[in-house]
């Protein structure tokens, strides 16, 4: 962290993609990406996306002169939430598979009705009582 009386003018952030946990190898596939400009000693990076498990991240001071060296590279993991949808709990219009989830407009209740009017069980035609209310 700085002092108080510090000549910082802002930091730059540098971070890549990788797929391993810790400190960064010589060799990397992903460049690094730059965020420059940062006034604060706290910074919010946006638009991350949970396709790969691990990050390398490091930054540095910049007067108005000149820039400081980089710190030591740090790894933090982007954990994704994983849940599954369950077809026989889910909306009647909603149709589950293992990994996909399609919307079906005429869904379960319009096919419902269908079959009880066949049945001469159907309901009224009123408005409140319509399948697609």
């Amino acid at each position: 962290m700085p002092d108080e009386d510090s000549k910082i003018d802002h930091y730059v952030l540098e971070y890549r993609r990788t797929n391993f946990e810790g400190p960064p190898r010589a060799k990397e596939d992903q460049p690094w990406m730059v965020v420059e400009g940062i006034k604060g000693t706290e910074y919010t990076l946006t638009g991350l996306r949970f396709d790969m498990k691990y990050m390398n991240f490091r930054v540095r001071a910049c007067n108005k002169a000149v820039a400081g060296e980089f710190s030591e590279p740090v790894t933090l993991e982007t954990r994704a939430f994983m849940f599954r949808l369950d077809a026989s709990t889910c909306h009647q219009n909603l149709r589950v598979e293992e990994l996909s989830v399609e919307w079906d407009a005429t869904g379960g209740k319009v096919q419902d009705v269908k079959a009880r009017e066949k049945d001469g069980k159907g309901r009224t035609a009123s408005p409140a009582n319509s399948p697609a209310r």
